[in-house]
């Protein structure tokens, strides 16, 4: 069930985006107006989040608890990986509408903040500077997890 909590303290929330590395270049106004647009929504364990090859749309930040991302369905047999506070995940639905590869679920209960591709396409429009800032930000971890990626395949026995 998806339950909208309520809204702490703006300095409190900067302060934990502020940590997270997709907003890491921004000034102090910068992050008011990004954490403006972020919409915070808490998740009880095992709830769903999104299903794999539902459309993208948002990006998703853990501010507390974790997430598990999977193969539709299989939370414990198809587990491809564990998104930790901190850290942040759907990142293509800034960029794009295509399909979800996987589903995302709560692993255990989470607090998120959603960044929805619309907001995002507004911050282009209205504020050119942040959105490049976080578009650059955004390019640096695709292209971090696509070099991990091909790390671990070049490990993998032929």
């Amino acid at each position: 069930m998806l339950r909208f909590g309520t809204r702490q303290p703006e300095d409190a929330k900067i302060g934990q985006i502020r940590r997270i590395g997709l907003f890491a270049t921004l000034q102090p106004k910068e992050l008011r107006v990004v954490g403006a647009l972020l919409h915070e929504r808490h998740y009880l364990d095992g709830e769903v989040i999104f299903d794999q090859d539902e459309e993208g749309q948002a990006l998703y930040i853990v501010l507390s608890g974790k997430v598990l991302i999977c193969r539709q369905g299989e939370p414990e047999t198809g587990r491809i990986a564990e998104v930790a506070e901190g850290s942040m995940f759907g990142e293509l639905a800034l960029l794009d509408g295509s399909p979800r590869s996987a589903q995302a679920r709560a692993d255990g209960d989470c607090q998120l903040a959603a960044l929805s591709r619309a907001d995002f396409k507004g911050l282009v429009e209205t504020h050119a500077l942040i959105a490049s800032k976080i578009a650059i930000q955004l390019a640096r971890g695709l292209g971090q997890k696509l070099r991990e990626h091909f790390v671990t395949m070049d490990a993998r026995p032929l």
